[in-house]
């Protein structure tokens, strides 16, 4: 088992929780740099695994296309957001108010994981979770996150993002699971670089608001199940 702290971190704006991921980020780092040249006095590593709910904010992943983002800054500010470029993988995603954004900051080597199987555990937590509401999700080949009715043409819809950075097999970065979202803020993007695709949410398909604290509950046990992690609440 993993040590990993966990917290919660409520309501913060992306550009401030970012800035606390890549302290803890780069602690973790340093930490294992350090423990690869004084063997013998190790210093303890410890996962961290943040959940927080941002303002509207769209976000770009490095190899993502500006274009995707279809407006411009006068109307970014008429709806009250705001748009950075991040260093995580995938294109363009919207965040806000009723998603849970999961940034965990995970040593992969300790957990025995490459990059490719990290993320299919993400995505795996997260069918677990929307199946105990009864939403089936599954994955999307050629593209990352949990999506439901795959074979479906035209009823393709994303339910979860996912975008992650990694360095020396360190994680930042994460999941963003659409709870009770606001999902006209999708229309102002091509989420995730699709064009073809819808995006939904929890409550739409259940056809009415959740409670997120208890999808947090849920979502937290299935990963400290997945990733064996021993966390510290």
């Amino acid at each position: 088992m993993q040590k990993t702290i966990y917290e919660d971190l409520g309501t913060k704006a992306y550009k401030e929780a970012w800035d606390y991921q890549e302290t803890l980020f780069q602690e973790i780092i340093d930490a294992k740099l350090y423990n690869r040249e004084h063997p013998d006095t190790p210093k303890e590593i410890n996962n961290r695994l943040l959940f927080v709910e941002h303002p509207h904010v769209y976000t770009l992943g490095k190899s993502g296309a500006e274009n995707n983002l279809l407006i411009n800054d006068q109307f970014l500010k008429s709806i009250h957001a705001t748009y950075y470029k991040s260093n995580r993988g995938g294109d363009i995603t919207y965040h806000g108010p009723g998603q849970i954004v999961g940034y965990p900051i995970f040593d992969l080597e300790q957990l025995g994981l490459q990059v490719k199987s990290y993320i299919e555990k993400l995505e795996e937590a997260i069918i677990l979770t929307i199946a105990e509401f009864g939403i089936k999700g599954e994955r999307l080949d050629g593209a990352t996150g949990v999506w439901l009715e795959t074979s479906i043409p035209g009823k393709t819809r994303k339910i979860c993002a996912i975008g992650v950075k990694a360095s020396r097999y360190v994680t930042m970065h994460g999941f963003a699971l659409n709870i009770n979202t606001d999902l006209s803020y999708f229309n102002h993007i091509n989420p995730c670089g699709f064009v073809d695709k819808g995006v939904t949410s929890v409550e739409k398909e259940l056809g009415e608001k959740q409670d997120i604290e208890r999808v947090k509950t849920i979502l937290l046990e299935k990963i400290s199940t997945l990733f064996q992690l021993d966390l510290n609440t």
